[in-house]
């Protein structure tokens, strides 16, 4: 398998570079060797043939799920049960965060020198949607002795608030300084990308775009530009196996959005709702992870890395997204594969760092790819911390039916029927959960 081979290949050549830092050059020339090779392979052609290769595996049928047995949640590392808030909050919580950090996402190292960021109002609209809106657009630089990075975001402010607004946040796939954005929105008030501007703003709610690509390359695989190099040691070129792939340097882009959020007067930094989908998704869930500020969070059909438990290997599996986005996840992710068993955290896990912050996960009903009810049993599982913590959540091992959405309670989820899309009846139901958690 030529991918594979690939990632087997870059294993290689960081083993030669650990041993002979003096061939340097060499080591980047054959670094650059296999990316060149492995982008080629990707033509179109080239890759519906290895798609058609991977996926005849692919597991979709609920009475070929592997048994498993899912890690403890509330098991400490030394084998003690935690049956108390102060264990899960200074003890049990920050043990599954570090795992996550080295094991599966990457750990965000220490920059090199001290970062200087600042923040630039590049463009505001006080007009935009006829009035209905105030768009902001700025920009965050970050400097140090290493380099410079930059991301841009967009701030869309009600002008009917009559007090700092609740936002959302998203994780986006769209550029944020495309042309597309200074255009008015199209029907129902919704932009080209079908976000639902306008029904967003009419509950009162500000908006805020971070486009995934600023800091960080879709698949990146040289780090060599975006902010990487702004954290790299003397001599380094390229993230530790335990350090910051591609998703985690997303999620650090979302946690700087909100501290600009901070210094937004007209946007109540303490009722933020981050939301994210598919990729965005698995990103959306790691930056609340970690960064305990945002006050809600969405997940929709995050799948694989992001809602559902690996160890049901279905739909998309760890060996599927290591192959495509080798760099996706930390290289230490790799270790994992065909071995999900061993790993000693899975998605439950994940979710549960949320807790006791309202959390939301959306799943589609023909997205077998994104393995719709390891999503919702990953909540459910999850669900043991919230109570534990005072809070509610999924009480039924069992779906709930199609386009039936479960909002009363700290641990939300719906079923739509549809596949790999978000939908109006998505965000709907979105802004429904936050109505109910930010509006009582």
């Amino acid at each position: 398998m030529v991918c594979w081979a690939f990632i087997r290949g870059v294993v290689y050549i960081d083993a030669i570079e650990s041993q002979y830092a003096s061939n340097s050059m060499k080591i980047v020339l054959l670094r650059s060797l296999l990316v060149c090779l492995f982008l080629g392979f990707w033509s179109p052609l080239a890759h519906a043939q290895q798609k058609k290769e991977l996926d005849h595996d692919i597991i979709y049928d609920e009475s070929r799920i592997p048994s498993y047995v899912l890690p403890e949640l509330l098991l400490t590392a030394e084998g003690k049960e935690v049956t108390s808030k102060e264990a899960w909050l200074t003890v049990r919580r920050p043990q599954i965060l570090s795992l996550f950090s080295t094991l599966v996402y990457g750990k965000t190292p220490s920059p090199a020198s001290p970062i200087e960021t600042t923040y630039e109002v590049v463009k505001t609209n006080p007009q935009f949607m006829s009035g209905k809106a105030t768009r902001k657009d700025i920009r965050i630089r970050f400097e140090n002795d290493q380099g410079s990075a930059e991301m841009v975001i967009l701030v869309f402010i009600p002008n009917q608030a009559e007090e700092p607004a609740p936002a959302f946040m998203i994780h986006s796939f769209d550029e944020t300084t495309s042309s597309r954005f200074d255009e008015h929105p199209a029907e129902e008030g919704r932009l080209k990308n079908n976000w639902p501007l306008g029904e967003l703003l009419d509950r009162g709610y500000a908006f805020v775009a971070v486009h995934q690509t600023d800091l960080v390359g879709h698949n990146e695989v040289s780090f060599e530009e975006g902010i990487h190099p702004l954290f790299f040691k003397a001599g380094q070129s390229f993230p530790n196996a335990d350090e910051w792939g591609v998703l985690s340097a997303v999620a650090w882009g979302g946690m700087r959005a909100l501290d600009y959020l901070e210094e937004e007067p007209l946007v109540d930094h303490n009722r933020v709702a981050l939301m994210g989908h598919s990729k965005m998704g698995k990103a959306a869930l790691w930056t609340a992870a970690q960064d305990e500020r945002f006050a809600l969070v969405i997940s929709a059909q995050s799948g694989c890395a992001g809602a559902a438990l690996w160890r049901r290997r279905s739909g998309e599996t760890l060996e599927k997204m290591v192959t495509r986005f080798p760099y996706w996840l930390s290289r230490n992710a790799w270790k994992f594969v065909d071995q999900e068993d061993d790993l000693p955290v899975d998605q439950h896990m994940l979710l549960a760092l949320i807790a006791p912050r309202p959390l939301y996960v959306a799943s589609g009903s023909e997205d077998g790819w994104a393995d719709p009810r390891g999503e919702y049993l990953s909540a459910y599982h999850a669900s043991e911390v919230y109570r534990l913590l005072g809070k509610t959540g999924l009480s039924s091992e069992e779906l709930p039916n199609l386009n039936e959405a479960l909002l009363e309670s700290d641990v939300g989820y719906h079923i739509k029927d549809g596949g790999h899309s978000v939908e109006m009846y998505d965000w709907l139901r979105f802004m429904d959960f936050a109505d109910y958690h930010f509006k009582r």
